[in-house]
C-alpha cells in the first residue's frame, strides 16, 4: 500500500513537471516574436516595414533622405537580382516607384521569395511599402527575366537624425517548399 501511494505521488509529481515544461515551452514560443522585435530594434537588424494603403502618402515635405538599395541572392540560387540604382534621394511623404531586375540563369522553372530588411531599425517604422514584390512568391521560368515592382514612401515623421535608409532584400529559392505546399493542398 505504501509503495502504491508513493508511486502515485511520484507519478503526480512527474505529470506536474511535464505539464509545467509544456506550458513553459508554449509561453516561450509566444514570447519569441516580441523578443525578436526587441532584438531587431536594439541591433538595427532585419527591420520590418509597415504595409499601408497608398492614401497614407500625405503632404510632401521638403526634407530629403537617401534610400540605398541592396539586393542579395541566397547561396545556391541561380538568379541575378539587382536594384534599379544603388541609391536615390527622396522627399518625405512622396510616393516612389522602382523596379528590381530578376533573371533566372538556370534552365529550370524556379520560385523566389524576397525577404526585406530596413536599416537603421528605427527607420523601418517610417518606410512604408504600398506595393512590393516581397509580398508574393516570384515564379520565373528558365532563362526568363522580370521587373519586380516596389512602390514606397517615407513618412514625414521620420526622426531628424536619420539621413540614410538602407533597404536590403535577400532572394531565397523556395521552389521545393512551394511545390510541397501545392502537393499538400491537393
Amino acid at each position: 500500500m505504501k509503495d502504491t501511494n508513493e508511486l502515485k505521488q511520484r507519478n503526480k509529481s512527474l505529470a506536474l513537471k511535464v505539464a509545467g515544461i509544456a506550458l513553459g515551452m508554449t509561453a516561450f514560443g509566444f514570447a519569441m516574436v516580441p523578443l525578436y522585435d526587441v532584438f531587431c530594434e536594439i541591433t538595427g537588424l532585419n527591420g520590418k516595414t509597415i504595409t499601408v494603403a497608398e492614401q497614407g502618402a500625405r503632404d510632401v515635405k521638403e526634407r530629403e533622405v537617401t534610400i540605398e538599395f541592396v539586393a542579395h541572392v541566397d547561396r545556391g540560387m541561380p538568379w541575378k537580382f539587382q536594384p534599379p540604382v544603388a541609391k536615390m534621394k527622396v522627399k518625405l511623404g512622396e510616393m516612389h516607384q522602382v523596379n528590381f531586375l530578376a533573371e533566372n540563369l538556370s534552365g529550370k522553372h524556379l520560385i523566389g521569395q524576397a525577404v526585406p530588411s530596413v536599416s537603421p531599425g528605427q527607420a523601418a517604422l517610417y518606410f512604408n511599402k504600398t506595393e512590393c514584390f516581397c509580398f508574393n512568391n516570384q515564379p520565373l521560368d528558365g532563362r526568363a527575366k522580370a521587373d519586380l515592382g516596389l512602390a514606397f514612401f517615407v513618412d514625414e515623421q521620420l526622426p531628424a537624425n536619420v539621413h540614410t535608409i538602407t533597404l536590403a532584400y535577400t532572394m531565397y529559392n523556395i521552389t521545393d517548399a512551394a511545390t510541397d505546399n501545392n502537393v499538400a493542398a491537393q
